[in-house]
């Protein structure tokens, strides 16, 4: 419902390759791990947006959104739905390209927010699991 067929494909393929994937850490027990090493595996530079800033698969992180020194085509969400909106936002404020919500990260009212400002949008998916179905 939040996410038709052809705006999944543009995000995972015409958007652009810098993924910034808020609540990416090191542990490698949490889906945004295993999630961004996928992002990776299909060519995606991924981006760990954690308050510890560590890196993650190789790349730098970065406390916030804000904190990121240079262009970021989508803001993959990791975080409660209810911290989702701030995120949202903020993926605006920094100029991204797309907002995506993991599965069970539901804020209808970030959803209406990020496309009145012209982004597109995805909820309630997984890129891991979508962009092995583009073929």
């Amino acid at each position: 419902m939040y996410g038709d067929q052809a705006t999944i494909r543009r995000i995972l393929t015409e958007l652009g390759d810098t993924w910034a994937v808020v609540g990416l850490s090191a542990n490698q027990q949490r889906a945004a791990y295993g999630v961004a090493d996928v992002l990776q595996r299909y060519g995606k530079r991924v981006v760990p947006v954690h308050p510890r800033a560590e890196t993650v698969h190789g790349e730098a992180g970065y406390p916030s959104l804000e904190a990121v020194p240079f262009e970021i085509d989508v803001v993959d969400t990791f975080v409660r739905s209810e911290l989702a909106g701030a995120v949202a936002d903020q993926a605006v404020a920094v100029g991204a390209r797309a907002v995506w919500f993991q599965l069970g990260v539901v804020d209808e009212h970030a959803w209406n927010r990020v496309r009145d400002a012209g982004l597109d949008m995805v909820m309630d998916r997984c890129p891991a699991i979508e962009i092995p179905r583009l073929g």
